[in-house]
């Protein structure tokens, strides 16, 4: 794993052993991140990296520019890769790490919103339709024109999910991982056919 572009371009990033994280690919990062830059959320932003890991996703959006990135991790040796990944990239300064649980944090009262949630969460454990529906329920933890990111593999995917504040609005596919994009809903929302 390393960094794709922005300030830390091609610095390697550490990985934590064992499979209790869900590393994601070179490949399926340059696709996301060439999705959210085209859209104009990466640069200025404030984002929130749910189930941090390594700190993959949001070191990438601090390197291009994000202002800033708030990491939930509960592992302690995740957290530990994640502050080492954090300093040798040279964007801790943007960076806040919270340690404790994602749920708990999505519940915590007047959180600053945020112009986008990624939800990479521990594989076939229901965890991302768990995490999803919180923030649905709280329309406030996204900026006007927030979004969020789910990254599953295929099969977990749950097309009947009831959401009443978000919307799918686009979809796609790289090999094993399927990246969803969730929107405020609005009239008129829907994903494209």
């Amino acid at each position: 794993m390393r960094v794709i572009a922005g300030t830390a371009k091609g610095r390697s990033l550490l990985s934590v052993p064992g499979d209790s994280t869900r590393p994601i690919t070179d490949r399926v990062k340059t696709a996301v991140f060439s999705i959210l830059v085209s859209q104009g959320v990466v640069v200025g932003t404030r984002w929130l990296d749910l189930f941090g890991g390594t700190g993959a996703v949001g070191i990438e959006a601090l390197s291009r520019g994000a202002a800033e990135v708030v990491f939930v991790e509960r592992s302690n040796q995740a957290i530990r890769v994640l502050g080492q990944n954090l300093s040798q990239t040279g964007v801790s300064d943007r960076s806040h790490v919270v340690r404790g649980d994602a749920f708990d944090y999505l519940r915590k009262p007047a959180l600053a919103p945020f112009d986008l949630i990624y939800v990479a969460p521990p594989q076939y454990q229901s965890l991302w339709q768990k995490a999803l529906l919180l923030i649905d329920s709280r329309p406030d933890l996204l900026t006007a024109g927030g979004q969020v990111v789910v990254q599953i593999h295929p099969k977990e995917d749950d097309p009947e999910l009831s959401l009443i504040n978000l919307v799918r609005y686009d979809e796609r596919q790289y090999g094993s991982t399927r990246l969803m994009f969730y929107e405020p809903a609005q009239e008129g929302s829907q994903l494209p056919d």
